[in-house]
């Protein structure tokens, strides 16, 4: 295009943030290239509902960078005001975006709020994010997400116990499928290295 160009990071994680604003060494003696970080410590938390709706672009960065924090409840709930004037289809895809960066605790509290207002039937939050937290589709999806975490520990266990050419009865077998704590699953991955016995590995 021939104009001056910039690179541009968007970083939620704070530390990511810090280390992405280190100049860029180019090499061959062509000097540096300084990114522009927008991180949570650059975007304001944005809770208020006619900010957020006259700088919605602002609210879903705000989501995304605050929405794990102490405010985040308030954060996401700006923002969710405000995509309500965006068509139903640019509405759920910004929205998957701010709920994709929540972590867990976030997205209960948030799910719980939203059915809190349906039972109470308050339509206070536009009907695609009602239908994207309904509680049957991410419970489904939780617990599909888990059963193929767990399907995919059992499968690398086993697997190297094979490699590690360790004899495993039908009842090591067993108790590996019966497990449904992928923690222990991993902690039995790791007694693999070192291990000798079916004793070792499941201990």
């Amino acid at each position: 295009m021939r104009c001056p160009t910039i690179v541009l990071i968007v970083a939620p994680d704070a530390a990511v943030a810090a280390w992405a604003t280190e100049p860029i060494d180019i090499g061959l003696g062509c000097g540096s290239l300084s990114p522009r970080v927008l991180g949570p410590a650059i975007v304001p938390e944005v809770t208020d509902m006619a900010l957020a709706e006259r700088e919605t672009a602002l609210a879903i960065l705000s989501a995304v960078a605050h929405g794990n924090g102490p405010n985040g409840l308030e954060v996401v709930q700006a923002v969710l005001g405000a995509l309500e004037r965006f068509d139903r289809e640019h509405a759920a895809v910004y929205f998957q975006i701010v709920y994709n960066a929540l972590r867990e605790p976030m997205r209960r509290a948030l799910e719980a709020l939203i059915m809190e207002r349906q039972a109470e039937a308050k339509a206070t939050f536009p009907v695609f994010a009602q239908q994207l937290i309904d509680r049957g589709k991410v419970e489904g999806l939780r617990e599909g997400e888990i059963k193929g975490k767990l399907e995919g520990a059992r499968g690398v266990l086993l697997r190297l116990v094979a490699r590690a050419g360790i004899a495993f009865s039908d009842d090591d077998r067993a108790r590996v499928h019966a497990c449904t704590d992928l923690a222990t699953l991993d902690r039995w991955v790791d007694n693999v290295l070192g291990a000798k016995t079916a004793a070792d590995v499941l201990a």
